[in-house]
């Protein structure tokens, strides 16, 4: 069945609308026997021509139907052009009247002094024929359109899965290697530091050139011990620059490239001093990333603003997003990702804060002081 599907996708739509075209004339003239005066005629081209334009106008190419369906007891045309209006349009009032035009149509004489003639009871059993003819394509119409959306939010569930699978793994690799810095600060240096204070008293009170050497020594492998742990607690708490880092990190030179990438429309205003940390601008990196991912996660369809900001004593980041224009799926979240933040601003002495906001939407805001005690 897939490769079915498959095939009927490589089909080029120029080639299906002429042989619905094709189909729509065939139509015509079978019901029509090869006779018909002009204007009947003018119809059927008219009609049938207007289904290479059904994609673009489908509800004019419809309405341009409705005369040959009058004039003829034809199903081609009228049925192809009903079905692109359903499944271009969320409309359902307009799907009902267009269903209950081509009722009309269908059961219409002409002239149509003819129509009611006959016995009226056939004539209703016929127009609750034709409408329920009408209704089909309607139906499978929004049919297909359901399965598109369907699709499209199956799409984003498995992108923002994704996302919430990297930025989980980024998330538990920070908090180990936060944890191990702590662990090297806490103890190891501590017991370095030791080390290097009573080998310098050493070296002060011993009288033994030989001793004091050494003691000199152990100072000396201790200082240099101390400084390579600084070094690796920088590392691991990725507070260094570029030439320290493991692996190249964002700052916010990336920021318009992410913002990009994000998929959502999104604009960028501010700025922040160009005298911040490496680690403030990743700091600020990561919390754009996280709050855009959310945004497409939780808010299909939303506008986002970035505006970053400075003064006198603070910096920050606010990033707000509009509320969702479609139903966002439900997906399974352990909110690692704000947490994250929250220590990352807590790493600048700052504050994190995330929230709804009145008109629908949500913001986050990052705020660090720009001397941090």
């Amino acid at each position: 069945m897939s490769t079915g599907r498959t095939l009927w996708r490589r089909v080029p739509p120029r080639a299906v609308d002429s042989g619905l075209v094709v189909l729509a004339v065939l139509d015509a003239w079978i019901n029509l026997f090869g006779e018909g005066v002009p204007l009947v005629w003018a119809c059927v081209a008219i009609g049938s021509a207007g289904l290479f334009l059904r994609r673009r106008f489908p509800l004019t190419v419809f309405l341009l139907t409705l005369p040959m369906t009058v004039f003829m007891d034809v199903a081609v045309a009228p049925i192809a052009a009903l079905y692109t209006l359903a499944a271009s349009t969320r409309d359902r009032r307009l799907l009902a009247g267009c269903a209950l035009l081509q009722a009309a149509a269908g059961t219409l004489f002409w002239p149509p002094a003819d129509t009611f003639t006959d016995d009226r009871t056939w004539t209703l059993i016929q127009f609750v024929y034709t409408l329920a003819t009408a209704i089909a394509p309607v139906l499978f119409g929004q049919l297909v359109q359901a399965r598109h959306d369907v699709a499209r939010r199956l799409r984003e569930a498995e992108e923002a899965r994704e996302h919430e699978r990297a930025l989980h793994a980024q998330t538990v690799l920070a908090r180990e290697r936060a944890q191990l810095a702590r662990e090297m600060h806490d103890v190891v240096s501590h017991q370095v530091s030791l080390i290097a204070v009573q080998a310098g008293a050493l070296q002060v009170a011993s009288r033994d050139p030989d001793a004091r050497e050494a003691a000199r020594t152990i100072r000396s492998l201790s200082v240099n011990t101390l400084d390579e742990l600084r070094h690796m607690v920088t590392l691991l708490r990725a507070s260094g620059g570029k030439e320290t880092e493991l692996a190249p990190q964002p700052t916010l030179a990336d920021l318009r490239q992410l913002i990009a990438n994000s998929g959502i429309e999104t604009t960028l205003t501010g700025e922040l001093p160009a005298d911040i940390s490496t680690t403030a601008q990743r700091t600020v990196y990561r919390t754009i990333q996280e709050a855009l991912t959310n945004v497409r996660k939780h808010a299909p369809g939303a506008r986002a603003e970035v505006r970053l900001w400075h003064d006198a004593r603070h910096y920050g980041v606010t990033i707000a997003n509009t509320a969702p224009a479609r139903p966002a799926v439900a997906l399974p979240s352990s909110r690692q990702g704000l947490i994250g933040l929250r220590e990352r601003a807590e790493l600048l002495h700052g504050t994190f804060t995330a929230g709804p906001t009145p008109e629908g939407g949500y913001a986050v805001e990052l705020r660090a002081p720009a001397r941090p005690d």
